[in-house]
C-alpha cells in the first residue's frame, strides 16, 4: 500500500499551491472590493476572469475530468488531493480552475450522456470556461430528498417539449452567464416504475415562459461567486425534442451518474475547508491572551485543534479510500463508501468551523474572516446532494441485508 502521491498529481499540487499562495488568497480581498462596485452584484469581477486566465495558463483547467478528449484526464484519486486545495478557498479556487459546481456536473452529463449536437452547442463551451450552467432538479412543493417525489411536467408535443414546473434552490442560475439549464422533471409520470418516470431536457435560459424568479439565500448568504441559487419558474416552455438528454425515462439514472463524482468533488472541498479553518484557529490561538496566558496554551484550545486534525486525517483517509474505488470498481462498487464520507464529512467540518468560529469570538460570526461563510457552506452540504439521513437509510440497509 503506497500513500505518496504519483508525479503526475505531486507536479499538479505543486504548481496549485503556488497558484492559490501568489494569487487566489490575495484575490479574496480584492475580489469583494470589486463586486461592491459592480451594477449588479451576479456579474463576474474582473479579478475571477484575471484568475480564470493564470489558471489556464498554469495548466490547471477542467482537472475535475476525467475524460482525456475533454478533460485533464485525472483519475478521481489524482483529483483529490487538488480539490482540497481549492477547498481552501472554496468562492474563488474552484471556479478559477473550472472546477466549480453545478458546471462540473452538467459538464459530466453532456460528456456522458449528451449528443454531439449538445456537445458542440453546450458542451464546448462550458469547457472553455465562456458560458456557465445550472442544473434544475430540487422543488419547493415536494421532498426532493426522494427524486422520484418530483412533480415538473416535461409532455411531449409533436417535435417539442412543454415543461411546466417550479424549482428552488438552482444553483448558477442568477449568473448571467448561466446560459443553460438541465432540467429534470416527468415524461411519463403514471409509469409502473417510478425510476423510469423522469427525464432531463437541455433549456437555454433565453427561452420564453423560463423565469429566473428570485435569489435564494443560504443562511443570510447569497453566494454571489457561484452565482446563486435560484427559485426557477417553467411555464409552458417549449424546446425541440432533440433537447432531451439520452432517453425518455433516463433522467434518474443520469442524476445517480452525476450525483457520485459531486458528492465526493464536495468532501474533497470541505477538507480543505477543515484546513484553512485549523490553520486559521492556530493562528488565532498564538496571536490572542485571555485569563493571563495565550488562548495556545489554554486545554480546552489545545484539545480543539488536536480533535480536528484527527478528524481530518481520518476523513481524508476515507476519501482516498472512495476515490480509488470509484476508480477501480466504478461509482455503483464504491456506493456504500460513497454514501459515508457524505455522511461524516459535512457533519465533521461543520464541527470543526464551530469551535474555529468560538475560538475567534464575534471575529468569527462576522464578514472579516471567512469562518462564517465556510459554516454556511458545510452546514448546507449536510443537505445538499442527498441529506443524511437518506444516505443513513440506504446505508444501514446495505449492511443489514446479509443478516435478514
Amino acid at each position: 500500500m503506497d500513500f505518496a502521491f504519483d508525479a503526475r498529481t505531486e507536479e499538479l499540487r505543486k504548481n496549485l499551491l503556488s497558484f492559490m499562495d501568489e494569487h487566489v488568497y490575495p484575490a479574496e480581498a480584492v475580489a469583494d472590493e470589486q463586486r461592491a462596485a459592480l451594477a449588479s452584484p451576479w456579474d463576474t469581477p474582473q479579478i475571477v476572469e484575471d484568475l480564470k486566465a493564470e489558471a489556464r495558463r498554469r495548466g490547471l483547467w477542467n482537472l475535475f475530468l476525467p475524460d482525456e478528449e475533454y478533460g485533464a484526464g485525472l483519475t478521481n484519486l489524482q483529483y483529490a488531493p487538488l480539490a482540497e486545495i481549492t477547498g481552501r478557498s472554496p468562492q474563488l479556487a474552484p471556479t478559477a480552475l473550472n472546477c466549480a459546481a453545478p458546471d462540473t456536473g452538467n459538464m459530466e452529463v453532456l460528456a456522458q450522456f449528451g449528443s454531439e449536437a449538445q456537445k458542440q452547442q453546450w458542451l464546448r463551451p462550458l469547457l472553455a470556461g465562456e458560458i456557465r450552467s445550472a442544473f434544475a432538479m430540487t422543488e419547493p412543493d415536494v421532498a426532493s430528498s426522494d427524486a422520484t417525489n418530483i412533480e415538473t411536467r416535461i409532455e411531449r408535443d409533436g417535435d417539442e417539449y412543454v415543461i411546466n414546473g417550479r424549482k428552488w434552490y438552482i444553483s448558477g442560475a442568477m449568473n448571467p452567464l448561466c446560459r443553460i439549464f438541465i432540467v429534470m422533471g416527468k415524461t411519463d409520470p403514471d409509469g409502473a416504475d417510478v425510476r423510469r418516470q423522469q427525464s432531463m431536457v437541455l433549456v437555454p435560459r433565453d427561452t420564453p415562459g423560463l423565469e429566473v424568479r428570485r435569489a435564494m439565500q443560504v443562511y443570510g448568504y447569497e453566494d454571489h461567486y457561484h452565482g446563486g441559487h435560484a427559485e426557477v419558474v417553467f411555464h409552458d416552455v417549449r424546446v425541440p425534442a432533440a433537447n432531451l438528454i439520452g432517453e425518455e425515462g433516463g433522467g434518474f439514472g443520469i442524476a445517480q451518474a452525476r450525483l457520485g463524482p459531486g458528492r465526493i468533488h464536495h468532501c474533497m472541498r470541505l477538507i480543505g475547508m477543515a484546513e484553512r479553518a485549523i490553520e486559521l484557529m492556530c493562528r488565532r490561538a498564538v496571536s490572542r491572551t485571555a485569563f493571563g496566558k495565550p488562548l495556545a496554551r489554554q486545554g480546552v484550545v489545545q484539545q480543539w485543534i488536536a480533535d480536528a486534525r484527527v478528524a481530518v486525517e481520518q476523513l481524508r483517509l476515507l476519501v482516498l479510500k472512495t476515490a480509488w474505488l470509484m476508480d477501480t470498481i466504478g461509482n455503483k462498487g464504491a456506493h456504500t463508501e460513497i454514501q459515508a464520507i457524505k455522511i461524516a464529512t459535512p457533519r465533521t467540518v461543520v464541527d470543526i468551523l464551530d469551535r474555529a468560529v468560538q475560538l475567534y469570538g464575534a471575529g468569527g460570526v462576522s464578514q472579516d474572516f471567512p469562518l462564517a461563510e465556510l459554516w454556511a457552506a458545510a452546514r448546507t452540504l449536510r443537505l445538499a446532494d442527498g441529506p443524511d439521513e437518506v444516505h443513513q437509510r440506504s446505508l444501514a440497509r446495505r449492511e443489514l441485508k446479509a443478516y435478514l
